[in-house]
């Protein structure tokens, strides 16, 4: 009986810890909502949002407000709401601001609050615009920046399916989507230097996505990779944190080439990250290069490597999951160093 006992007791141990894998993976392993991330949503979406229809999603252009129209409705399909409130998902920025000739334009905007430290923000960005039309050609930009437009949605996704499991992130994310990057980071400028919908003091990070869909010259013989740069240039704990999700969960091969502070593409000064780096908020910028259909109306859906854009993605929200779930705000030891 004593043994019948016994092996009852440890079987319901060995059921406790199995069920405590199951039921609670998505809290201490977010592989669950990563892996929900796939390449089939991601090229779904890019087709659609990168199609002839946008008209290139030049600032202020037609195509430029059935983009924002479209990234607004995604939102709202998945049951993510705007911090304007109202079903006002977008940041309006003042014609005053802009340069003299570009039309009225907006950010969008999209939040999931934070269960333990709503005031602590991570922000998720990219930037929804291109080149529109020229010379009667419409310039789709696929890889830019329609792949890391795409990349926020699907990890605003992944990040909601938490939400409805139980598993609301301990900070608030802010999904960023700016207008105005191929103008002069117009849209980034405004809600980091006029007004931020969240204080800057009060955020965590920027993880900026910006061409995460193609393979360079520079990695024909090794695609499994992806460029990072900022990410050690304001907080030591970030850089460690990156270098952490990608071992436990993606397995790029990390290229800090263009990090370097001599690089003469000062890619570091060339997107809308750059926008926080510079008030001193930490940043990440996943990159993955430029290619031969770079500004050019070749710039397509078709091009993608989607495997591997997959992959890069998933990254960015294994690296926003921790920033959002750990114990501590990170600290900015590097602050004014950059």
């Amino acid at each position: 009986m004593k043994k019948t006992l016994t092996i009852l007791f440890l079987s319901l141990i060995i059921l406790l810890n199995c069920d405590t894998k199951i039921y609670g993976q998505s809290f201490t392993d977010p592989t669950v909502y990563g892996n929900s991330i796939t390449a089939t949503e991601l090229k779904e979406m890019l087709y659609i949002y990168a199609s002839d229809e946008f008209e290139g999603r030049e600032t202020g252009q037609p195509g430029q407000k059935k983009a924002v129209e479209y990234l607004k409705n995604y939102y709202i399909t998945l049951g993510i709401p705007s911090p304007l409130g109202d079903h006002d998902y977008f940041q309006e920025i003042p014609e005053d601001y802009l340069k003299k000739g570009i039309e009225p334009s907006e950010n969008v905007v999209a939040y999931i609050k934070g269960s333990e430290k709503p005031n602590e923000i991570v922000v998720i960005s990219a930037h929804l615009d291109h080149l529109g039309i020229k010379d009667g050609q419409i310039y789709n930009g696929a890889d830019d920046d329609g792949s890391g437009t795409i990349a926020v949605l699907e990890i605003a996704e992944a990040f909601e399916n938490a939400v409805k499991d139980g598993h609301r992130p301990k900070r608030s994310i802010l999904f960023l989507h700016v207008t105005g990057e191929e103008k002069g980071l117009l849209g980034s400028n405004y809600y980091a230097n006029i007004d931020p919908v969240f204080p800057l003091k009060n955020t965590v990070a920027d993880l900026n996505i910006d061409m995460i869909g193609r393979i360079d010259p520079n990695h024909e013989n090794n695609r499994n990779y992806v460029y990072l740069i900022g990410s050690d240039r304001l907080s030591t704990e970030l850089h460690e944190i990156s270098e952490k999700s990608n071992k436990e969960y993606t397995h790029l091969n990390l290229d800090y080439t263009y990090n370097d502070v001599n690089d003469p593409n000062r890619f570091y000064f060339r997107s809308d990250h750059y926008s926080f780096a510079k008030n001193n908020v930490p940043v990440i910028f996943y990159f993955s290069g430029t290619h031969k259909d770079y500004h050019k109306p070749t710039d397509t859906p078709d091009k993608i490597e989607y495997d591997i854009y997959e992959t890069r993605t998933r990254l960015v929200f294994y690296t926003a999951w921790e920033l959002a779930n750990r114990t501590d705000k990170i600290i900015a030891d590097k602050a004014g160093s950059q």
